[in-house]
């Protein structure tokens, strides 16, 4: 057969079942990502069936669906609420890298793996799933919640950090030395301070030169200006996804939004063809020896991210249950834990695998976590309190019995004592000194009480 025949077979199959798979992923509401590296796995070498003749044509697939992600990531956001989000949330950035970076990297030296597995595998464990966590929060309709901004926030700041993160993770899996490390940062940082620059101030003048009245003539300009500008960056070894993410935040208003609308299919399918290269690239029988230790790093740092959705939308002053949802909101990880890995594929072979499991792991639990989360704390308390109440009635019937007879009142003294009482009222009033105390009382009814005919009183 033909080469370019069995290509078009090969794309055909593979295109043909990730729809299947996505339909059937809508119908149980998951996200489709664990499916589609379940599929690349399956047609990847040591698969069911190896792809042979599309091997080539899938990988720049991949590289093309990593920067459509990226592009689309970035045009979610302007330059000016990028600088508000970092001004507000950097504390909860920095706790968001404590709590998840440091458990991947102490998993890969404690397996052995060395620091370049460390930097690679902080990474994977230290990024959320904008995309899966975009399409959960729209599922369980809390885009107007209070909390969402705050997770939205986090996952900016992230999303931030990948300019710097990047360009230094390239450097190290390049041998770059110290200086040629230096140097590239410098690059990265000056190229992000200048775009994010450039956005503020010209942000509207390069989106009235890109706009265009065709479709067609904004989606080529958009896509060619995207795929030229990662191509620059991935030269000055500042990363494709970076620079195609920092044309997202430049471009705005209805250049963004139309953009949006015609590379959303795009994005939808070349990701789609990355995952599938991702799973290709990693062999089935690599998984069984690394699952138990993505599993262990599953659970921390779901518990981590819970603590850091906490504790951003405490800093946000939103109330427990927010808190929790925003925690379990945060859980998911997905196609920046499986861009990172894919960069490390070469230098830190082991990484793949433990990636994959860890992404199929996480993308499953993440929904489940975003939904059921705060319903769980809630219904934990619920049972403590009711504890609570069952052991002080406990204790509290316990000293009753306990009580002397003698130290039972009778009513006979209290009757008494109401005779003593009435008979000294009605003997005449008493010295104005004595009673003097009791007429200064204000009833505290009478003080707390508001007017409810005042509307401003009772407002407050």
């Amino acid at each position: 057969m033909h080469d370019t025949t069995a290509m078009l077979i090969e794309l055909g199959a593979i295109i043909l079942a990730l729809g299947l798979l996505g339909r059937f992923a809508g119908r149980i509401g998951f996200s489709p990502i664990p499916l589609y590296l379940l599929a690349g796995l399956a047609f990847g070498h040591g698969g069911l069936l190896p792809l042979q003749a599309s091997e080539e044509f899938v990988a720049t697939g991949a590289e093309i669906g990593v920067i459509l992600l990226l592009l689309l990531l970035g045009l979610e956001y302007s330059a000016s609420e990028l600088v508000t989000n970092l001004k507000t949330q950097y504390p909860s950035g920095a706790v968001d890298f404590v709590l998840n970076a440091l458990p991947g990297a102490a998993a890969a030296l404690l397996l052995g793996w060395g620091p370049v597995a460390a930097v690679v595998l902080a990474g994977v464990t230290w990024i959320s799933s904008s995309g899966v966590i975009a399409k959960v929060l729209g599922d369980l309709g809390r885009l107007g919640n209070r909390e969402t901004p705050v997770v939205l926030g986090v996952l900016v700041i992230e999303d931030l950090a990948m300019a710097v993160y990047l360009p230094i993770l390239t450097a190290i899996l390049a041998g770059v030395s110290l200086a040629g490390g230096a140097v590239t940062l410098l690059i990265s940082l000056g190229t992000v301070g200048a775009v994010l620059y450039i956005a503020l101030r010209h942000g509207r003048l390069i989106s009235r030169v890109v706009l265009s009245d065709s479709a067609e003539m904004l989606l080529l300009v958009v896509l060619g200006l995207t795929l030229l500008v990662a191509g620059i960056a991935q030269e000055l070894q500042v990363s494709a996804a970076v620079g195609a993410f920092l044309v997202g935040i430049a471009l705005s208003d209805e250049v963004a939004e139309g953009a949006h609308n015609l590379l959303t299919p795009l994005r939808d399918l070349f990701a789609a063809v990355f995952f599938v290269f991702f799973g290709l690239s990693t062999e089935p029988s690599d998984i069984p020896p690394v699952l138990l230790p993505a599993l262990i790093l599953a659970v921390v740092t779901t518990l981590t991210k819970i603590a850091t959705g906490w504790y951003a939308a405490r800093r946000a002053g939103i109330r427990s249950p927010g808190r929790w949802r925003a925690g379990g909101t945060l859980v998911a990880r997905g196609e920046f834990s499986i861009v990172i890995a894919g960069l490390a594929a070469g230098a830190a072979p082991r990484i793949g695998p433990l990636a994959t499991a860890y992404v199929l792991i996480l993308v499953i639990v993440g929904p489940l976590t975003a939904r059921w989360t705060e319903p769980a704390v809630r219904r934990l308390k619920q049972r403590n309190f009711s504890a609570a109440r069952a052991t002080a009635a406990r204790a509290t019937a316990a000293s009753a019995k306990k009580l002397p007879a003698e130290s039972i009142p009778t009513d006979k003294p209290a009757e008494d004592a109401g005779k003593k009482q009435t008979g000294s009222r009605s003997a005449g009033p008493a010295d104005p000194a004595d009673s003097g105390s009791s007429a200064d009382v204000v009833p505290e009814s009478r003080t707390d009480a508001v007017d409810e005919s005042d509307p401003a009183r009772t407002s407050r």
